[in-house]
């Protein structure tokens, strides 16, 4: 033909019993709707939950079974030989992704992304919050797009559940998982040989097996230490995620950071970038610059520069709860060989992870360890970014707010993962098939506002009749497990499919505030029970398992819909996984959310909701935050919101304005809003707005438009950066170092003034006079510092004037020059020393 293709289409696979388990050994199973139906048809009787094991479904099946059904139903063939097909054809079309493609030029990068936490797969149940969601979409959407990128974590076997006893009071009985079940498999290295790494804990070397679950086109490799040739304690180091015991907890970190790139170390995988995800991941850095001291003879200084524009650091909480701290004792003995390692003393890298460096009593922080090491920081949305810059300023003393180094990629969600069949297929009939691989097109998606509306309301309807389903089917059986009275045991039934239904999913911790709704409990109920406009409320979650406090805001609820006799309306589905997640985020019609303004980082469980035709209900808060305020205002809204943006010094005074909003919210506008119905039963308004939310929020809380921001904002500049560095014996990083040493020892001894200030035609010019000392002109930049008390302030740079001695002339000019202007002078190191202007302790100040 003219353009080259054949006329002949081509040969379609034959599946077999093989190529399907290569299917279900890869997890990309995990966001593809077509794979799941197939593993569904070939076992009509598995549960939902048994779908997130298709490895065991299948090995369970066996070969002969899945070849008879196979050759007995001809549309199951068809379906399964597209399945392996698609499947094949995904894996090898790495020449044609976003990343290779728009970056052909740094094809060579590679990714090493550490977190202690993956959501992927109730298979693989190494996940317990936010931060393993966020984790899981990064690994899903670095795949989609071709990001060259693996991901490292720990193998934690023991996994919890909850249960509930007859009062409602949460328990946890614990099970050992076996790696044989999990979709996982043992790493090899290039002459096959399983991988083994030790790493250094007091007294001892621990071995650390290393296994590989493959994520689509990329790798995620655990590591556990439940190797037979162990101490016995030490095989039980990784086996509970965020174990509570500080020892433990020290070494799985040790684990997972040293350990993870000695693992990649020894699968010849050497990262250009490393990705840390909280202080977890923080050790990672310690061997990161032990390496490069061996492979370029640098000292530990240096290797700190050379690979610092290589290292991102990403929190994901403002509570302090959320971050470690150790005791100093506790730190000293199981960073004393590392230190050994790298050359220095105990105490001075002990004092690397101190709040405060001078205070040897102070404890040892691991995400303070990692904001000093890392050359790049963020949070995880435009609010967390403000306040994380507030929380650790600290560290930079003397720097304002403003420009304390630390940025925000806000978070996204793989949307391919979370939506259901049916609006998978509305919304490639509206946006086309592109909406699974096009990153932040609004062009693209502002088509979805002309979908049809009695389409939409039909999917919308058949997602909450499968959520109400699900939802009865788990309450059922666990009311029954605890023996509950027998009426309400039959109460869960009367959850009805037509009811408004509001979806709520998120641990039981207090500043989440789960029991906001029980302010006024005979409120809630009377519009619970209301006969014409009724309304339930399907919510799931876990306490951590030593959080009295969140156990009993569990309790709370499940009493209050006792109390109340409201069990076919409220409803807890327990043991919280990625089956109930997607349930929930697929059925819902409202997705409340109620931290603690500004508590939540970003939040991600309503970006999935809402690519489900849910619309959010949440605090002015995380990335709805930022969804609000880049709303078009001229448009229907997006959702609803419950209280302001105030900032409350008086945290019972928030929470009572808090509780009255989201009641006066929820029945003057949400339930007024979802029951306003035409003639044909359609709530066009509700709709408008779902059909507004969904196209402004998919092209932007998208994990794509994460990972691409990641990859152009921090990935690749810091891959030149440290090549640079790197570059001729790491000549540049060694000079630059010394030149930081020089800085340090000499500092103390700069000052700076402003000697005077002339009226210039529309401005006016700022002398200032600076006592270098050592210090030649070319180590600093002289700037003037401008605040007008509108927005922020302006920094204006300084050049050379004069020289008498020691003491150097700048000027600068400020134009416009605003009347009672605040204008004072400061000094920071040149760009000959530091990518980063802001480097702790290094500013001086004009008084």
């Amino acid at each position: 033909m003219a353009d080259g293709t054949s006329s002949t289409t081509p040969s379609r696979s034959v599946a077999t019993y093989e190529s399907l388990l290569d299917v279900a050994l890869n997890l990309r199973w995990t966001w593809k709707v077509d794979t799941r139906g197939l593993f569904a048809k070939l076992d009509p009787s598995a549960s939902p939950g048994a779908l997130e094991w298709p490895q065991q479904l299948l090995l369970g099946l066996g070969r002969e079974r899945v070849t008879a059904l196979l050759a007995a139903d001809e549309q199951l063939a068809e379906l399964a030989a597209r399945v392996i097909d698609d499947f094949r054809s995904y894996q090898r079309s790495t020449t044609r992704t976003w990343f290779s493609t728009t970056h052909r030029e740094h094809r060579d990068l590679v990714v090493a992304y550490f977190a202690a936490e993956y959501s992927l797969t109730d298979s693989l149940p190494i996940f317990a919050g936010g931060l393993g969601t966020v984790a899981a979409e990064h690994l899903k959407a670095s795949s989609a797009l071709g990001v060259p990128l693996v991901g490292v974590g720990l193998l934690y076997r023991g996994t919890s559940h909850q249960w509930l006893d007859r009062d409602g009071r949460q328990h946890e009985a614990w099970d050992m998982m076996s790696p044989e079940k999990m979709p996982i498999e043992l790493a090899r290295d290039a002459k096959g040989r399983a991988v083994q790494v030790a790493v250094n804990l007091p007294g001892r070397d621990v071995q650390v097996a290393v296994y590989r679950a493959q994520v689509g086109r990329n790798q995620l490799f655990l590591l556990d230490s439940a190797v037979a040739t162990n101490a016995e304690a030490d095989r039980t180091l990784t086996t509970r995620l965020y174990d509570s015991d500080a020892r433990t907890r020290l070494a799985q970190e040790l684990i997972l950071g040293v350990g993870g790139v000695r693992a990649l170390a020894a699968l010849a995988i050497e990262p250009d970038v490393l990705h840390l995800n909280e202080g977890h991941c923080a050790f990672a850095l310690l061997e990161r610059a032990r390496r490069l001291m061996a492979a370029e003879s640098l000292s530990f200084d240096e290797a700190l520069v050379a690979m610092r524009p290589g290292i991102l650091f990403t929190t994901h909480t403002p509570v302090a709860a959320g971050h470690d701290y150790f005791a100093p004792d506790l730190a000293r003995r199981y960073l004393a060989p590392y230190a050994t390692q790298v050359g220095v003393s105990e105490e001075s890298l002990v004092a690397l992870g101190r709040v405060n460096p001078d205070w040897p009593e102070d404890s040892f922080c691991p995400t303070v360890f990692a904001m000093r090491l890392a050359g790049n920081r963020n949070g995880v949305s435009r609010l967390h970014g403000r306040v994380t810059r507030d929380q650790w300023g600290v560290l930079w003393p003397r720097l304002p707010i403003d420009e304390v180094p630390i940025g925000h990629v806000t978070n996204g969600v793989h949307l391919e993962s979370w939506t259901t069949e049916h609006f998978s297929e509305l919304l490639t009939t509206s946006v086309g098939p592109a909406w699974r691989t096009t990153p932040g097109d609004p062009v693209l998606w502002s088509t979805l506002r002309d979908a049809d509306d009695v389409e939409l309301w039909r999917v919308k309807n058949d997602a909450r009749a499968a959520l109400v389903e699900f939802a009865r089917r788990r309450a059922r059986k666990d009311l029954a497990r605890r023996n509950a009275p027998s009426e309400r045991v039959a109460a869960v039934s009367v959850l009805h499919p037509e009811r408004l239904t509001i979806g709520f999913v998120g641990r039981f911790v207090t500043y989440k505030r789960p029991t906001l709704l029980l302010a006024d409990p005979d409120r809630l109920a009377r519009l619970l029970r209301d006969p014409d406009r009724p309304v339930q409320i399907v919510f799931a979650g876990k306490a951590h398992p030593n959080d009295e406090s969140g156990k009993q805001l569990l309790q709370d609820m499940i009493e209050f819909a006792a109390r109340y006799d409201l069990a076919d309306r409220v409803v807890f589905i327990v043991d919280f996984d990625t089956t109930v997640d997607r349930a929930l985020a697929q059925g819902a019609d409202v997705w409340l959310n109620t931290p603690r303004r500004p508590l939540e980082a970003c939040g991600v469980g309503g970006m999935k909701a809402g690519m489900n035709g849910s619309l959010n209900f949440s605090t002015i808060d995380g990335w709805w935050d930022e969804a609000l305020r880049d709303a078009d205002p001229d448009a229907p809204p997006i959702g609803f919101t419950i209280g302001t943006d105030e900032d409350f010094a008086d945290e019972a005074a928030q929470d009572a304005a808090d509780a009255r909003s989201l009641l006066d919210v929820l029945e003057y506008e949400i339930i007024e809003r979802f029951y306003d119905r035409d003639a044909a039963g359609v709530p066009r308004a509700w709709l408008a707005s779902v059909k507004q939310a969904m196209s402004t929020l998919a092209p932007t809380w998208d994990s794509l438009r994460m990972t691409r921001d990641y990859t152009e904002s921090y990935y690749l500049p810091g891959l030149v950066r440290s090549s640079q560095l790197r570059a001729g014996g790491a000549r540049a990083a060694r000079n630059r170092a010394a030149g930081l040493r020089r800085m340090r020892e000499t500092w103390p001894t700069l000052t700076v003034e402003v000697s005077s200030r002339a009226s210039v035609a529309g401005g006016e010019t700022v002398d200032v006079t600076v006592a270098l000392g050592a210090l030649a002109p070319s180590d600093v930049r002289v700037q003037a510092w401008v605040d007008d008390g509108v927005g922020a302030p302006r920094v204006l740079d300084a050049t050379f004037v004069d020289r008498d001695g020691e003491r150097v002339i700048y000027r600068a000019l400020v134009d416009p020059a605003p009347a009672g202007a605040t204008i004072v002078a400061r000094v920071v190191p040149s760009v000959l020393h530091t990518d980063d202007e802001a480097l702790p302790g290094l500013i001086a100040w004009s008084s």
